[in-house]
C-alpha cells in the first residue's frame, strides 16, 4: 500500500470537525466483469481517497500535496486520477461527489490559469 499525502490527516481532521463522517480510509472501489477486473489494473486500494458522508451526501476526497517544483505537473498527474476516479464512481455510486483536496497555496497559483480555469469548468 503506497503512503498517505503529507496532508491526508489534516484533511481528515477538517471533515470530521465539519461534520463528515469518515466511512472509508481509504475508500476502495471494484467494478468491471470478472474476466475484466483484472485487466484494468486501477489499483484504487493504494489511493489516498477519503469517503465520508454527512446527512444523506457522500463523498470521495483525493488528497494531493502538490509538493513537486511544477503545480501544473502536479494538477496533471492529480486530473488524471480524478478522471479515473470519476469513472470508479459512476459505475459503483452515482450518488457520491468526487473532490480533489490540495494546498491553498497550489490552488492560488493554479486559479490564475487559464488551462486549469478551463479543465476545472469541463471536469467539474
Amino acid at each position: 500500500m503506497s503512503a498517505k499525502d503529507k496532508y491526508h490527516e489534516h484533511v481528515k481532521e477538517a471533515l470530521i470537525k465539519d461534520g463528515w463522517e469518515i466511512t472509508d480510509d481509504p475508500y476502495i472501489m471494484k467494478f468491471g466483469e470478472e474476466d475484466e477486473e483484472e485487466k484494468l489494473k486501477v489499483d484504487f486500494g493504494a489511493v489516498k481517497i477519503i469517503a465520508a458522508k454527512k446527512e444523506n451526501q457522500k463523498i470521495a476526497v483525493e488528497v494531493k500535496s502538490f509538493l513537486n517544483e511544477s503545480v501544473m505537473y502536479d494538477y496533471h498527474s492529480a486530473l488524471g486520477q480524478m478522471m479515473n476516479y470519476q469513472i470508479g464512481i459512476d459505475e459503483t455510486e452515482k450518488d457520491r461527489l468526487l473532490f480533489l483536496a490540495m494546498p491553498d497555496e497550489a490552488y492560488k497559483k493554479l486559479k490564475t490559469k487559464f488551462i486549469f480555469r478551463k479543465s476545472v469548468e469541463k471536469n467539474n
